[in-house]
C-alpha cells in the first residue's frame, strides 16, 4: 500500500501541482494524525475532555479539544511557510501569518475538530480544511471570502474506529488510513466515487416542526413505500458532519441540514464545512446545493457565513432540489 507522502510526491508530478501544496497536504495530514491519537488518548487525559466553559464566534460551547485541535493545525500552519493566512471556526477574524516565506501564498480554512459535541460518548469526529491559492498577500477577512470553485484542494480527517484521511486537488479523491504499526497513513481508497443513487438519508429529525412545508414533505416521501426508488429509505444521523458525509460519500444517500425558524440562514459554515466538502463530493461524482444553488458558486460575504447544505449522490441531490423547487412554486420565500 501507497504512504501518503509517496502519493503525494506523484500527484504533484503528474497533475503540475503549484509549489508548495504537496508538502503543505502533507503538513495538514501529519495534524490530523497529532489530533487523532490526543481524541484516542483523551478519555485517558482528563485535561483533553470536557467543555472548556467558554463560547465560540458562533456561541457555541467549546469543548477542551476543539481548543486545543486549533492550536495544533495553527501553529503547524503557521510554521510551515506556505500559509498567508487562515480562517478557524474557532477564531472570530483571519489569522494573518507576518513572517511567511517567499513562498508562502496558500490560504487555509478549517473546521479543526467537527462535531465536538460527541467527544465523550466515543462517536465519530472529524476535521474539515479547504486550501486556497493566492497572489496577492491576504490582509483582513474579505480577502479569505471565496467562492467554492476557487479551491484548489480540500478534504477531511475522520476519527473513529480508524483515523481516515481522505483528499482531493481536483485530480479525484483519494483516502488514507492511519497505520498504528508503522505510524504511516497508507492508502486505501483510490479514485473514491459517490454512487449515483443510494436508500440512505440522514437529516436530524429532531427539527422537523421548525422545517418548511416543503422540507417536510421531502423527508416523508423518503419514507414512503415504494420499490422501484429502493423506498422507504433507512434514516442515519451521527450529529457530526464529517462522520455523516464520510458514509454518505462512500456508500451512496443524502445529507441534508436545510435552514428552518432557528437558523433562517442555515447552521452549516460555508467557508470551512460546507465549500471542502462539496469540493470532495464533486470530485467523487456528487453534487452539492444549498437548496437553490450549487455549494461552489455562492460567492461569502462574511468569514464565518452559513448556508443550508444537501449533499450527496448525484441524483438524490438533483432530486431533492427539483422537489423543493416545485413544492414551493409561488412561494419563494420558503427556498433553501
Amino acid at each position: 500500500m501507497l504512504e501518503l507522502r509517496y502519493h503525494l510526491k506523484q500527484a504533484a508530478q503528474q497533475n503540475a501541482w503549484l509549489p508548495g501544496l504537496e508538502p503543505l497536504l502533507a503538513e495538514i495530514a501529519a495534524a490530523t494524525v497529532e489530533i487523532a491519537e490526543a481524541v484516542r488518548r483523551g478519555a485517558m487525559q482528563q485535561s483533553l475532555v470536557g467543555s472548556s466553559n467558554q463560547k465560540n464566534v458562533h456561541g457555541e460551547e467549546v469543548q477542551k479539544l476543539d481548543t486545543w485541535a486549533n492550536a495544533v493545525l495553527r501553529e503547524r500552519l503557521e510554521r510551515s511557510g506556505y500559509v498567508q493566512a487562515m480562517a478557524s471556526e474557532e477564531e472570530e477574524h483571519a489569522i494573518i501569518v507576518r513572517d511567511q516565506d517567499s513562498g508562502g501564498r496558500f490560504l487555509v480554512m478549517f473546521d479543526p475538530l467537527d462535531g465536538s459535541s460527541n467527544i465523550d460518548v466515543n462517536a465519530t469526529i472529524g476535521t474539515i480544511f479547504s486550501i486556497h491559492h493566492r497572489y496577492e498577500l491576504a490582509a483582513n477577512n474579505e480577502d479569505l471570502q471565496l467562492p467554492g470553485t476557487l479551491q484548489i484542494a480540500a478534504g477531511y480527517a475522520t476519527y473513529g474506529s480508524s483515523t481516515m484521511f481522505v483528499y482531493t486537488a481536483r485530480n479525484g479523491v483519494h483516502g488514507f488510513t492511519f497505520q498504528p504499526s508503522t505510524g504511516q497513513l497508507v492508502q486505501t481508497h483510490s479514485e473514491i466515487r459517490c454512487p449515483p443513487q443510494g436508500a440512505i438519508y440522514s437529516i436530524n429529525e429532531g427539527n422537523r416542526e421548525s422545517w418548511s412545508t416543503a422540507h417536510r414533505d421531502l423527508i416523508s416521501w423518503y419514507q414512503q413505500k415504494d420499490i422501484t426508488s429502493r423506498r422507504p429509505f433507512s434514516a442515519r444521523y451521527i450529529g457530526s458532519l464529517v462522520a455523516d458525509f464520510h458514509r454518505t460519500l462512500l456508500k451512496g444517500g443524502i445529507f441534508l441540514y436545510p435552514s428552518d425558524a432557528k437558523n433562517p440562514s442555515g447552521k452549516l459554515r460555508y467557508l470551512y464545512e460546507a465549500a471542502p466538502l462539496a469540493l470532495v463530493c464533486e470530485q467523487a461524482g456528487g453534487e452539492a446545493s444549498n437548496g437553490v444553488r450549487r455549494i461552489l458558486d455562492i460567492h461569502p460575504e462574511s468569514l464565518h457565513q452559513r448556508t443550508p447544505l444537501l449533499i450527496g449522490s448525484r441524483d438524490l441531490v438533483t432530486h431533492a432540489v427539483q422537489f423543493l423547487d416545485e413544492s414551493v412554486l409561488g412561494e419563494p420565500s420558503k427556498r433553501g
